[in-house]
């Protein structure tokens, strides 16, 4: 690989780094208006958008130019082709981040809903997910991302029982209903983002040991150290 290639991809996975972070930060801002029902944080999470969009598309046409100008092969090819689609995974999730920011808005300017909804320890492995994901990715540990996939499990069961209590509860009068379907929303969007984390883990994984192992999660052991 020659100097300025190295460089190039030192460049990118910087700038990667630089984009995780700043959508890390969306998601533990969008958690913490729901659970505090703070319009204004919220808003902050909201407005933030605009800056995770263009750090998206800017490292898109970085990595495009790299291979556009450099022509990579073998596993530099296979590192940029990883990098955009984490980067995709990351721009969905600061938007999910938004759309739970939204729901906060609206929650936090309507009296509250009694209900059994306790989102915190969801919204605890979610970004325990986003962040062990994007650790896999700075050191390559194989490990490290299977953890996220491990995860997911749970995420995914606590979301079937989320919904299984909005059935239950939605047999009784609900006193604010709008309110309670934006509730039952919020499962869902931290359900997607812990879809989103787990392409990140398996895409780590590809990059490590050129394994692809989406659709096949359960078989995929890591090698041995």
């Amino acid at each position: 690989m020659s100097l300025l290639l190295r460089k190039e991809i030192e460049k990118a996975k910087k700038s990667l780094l630089t984009l995780g972070g700043a959508v890390e930060q969306q998601l533990n801002l969008a958690v913490q208006s729901l659970l505090e029902r703070d319009y204004k944080l919220a808003s902050s999470v909201v407005d933030g958008d605009s800056r995770i969009d263009k750090m998206d598309v800017d490292l898109e046409e970085e990595c495009l130019k790299i291979l556009a100008l450099h022509q990579p092969v073998a596993v530099d090819l296979r590192y940029i082709v990883s990098i955009i689609k984490i980067n995709s995974d990351l721009e969905r999730i600061g938007d999910l981040a938004v759309n739970i920011a939204e729901r906060a808005e609206f929650l936090a300017s309507h009296a509250k809903v009694k209900t059994r909804f306790d989102f915190s320890p969801m919204a605890g492995d979610v970004k325990a997910m986003l962040n062990k994901s994007l650790n896999a990715f700075v050191d390559m540990k194989v490990p490290l991302a299977c953890e996220v996939l491990e995860i997911e499990e749970e995420v995914d069961a606590m979301n079937r029982e989320m919904y299984r209590i909005a059935v239950e509860e939605m047999q009784k009068p609900v006193s604010d209903p709008e309110s309670f379907l934006q509730l039952i929303s919020v499962s869902r969007y931290l359900e997607r983002i812990a879809d989103q984390c787990t392409n990140i883990a398996e895409d780590v994984i590809y990059m490590a040991e050129g394994k692809i192992v989406r659709h096949k999660v359960d078989q995929f052991r890591p090698a041995e150290k």
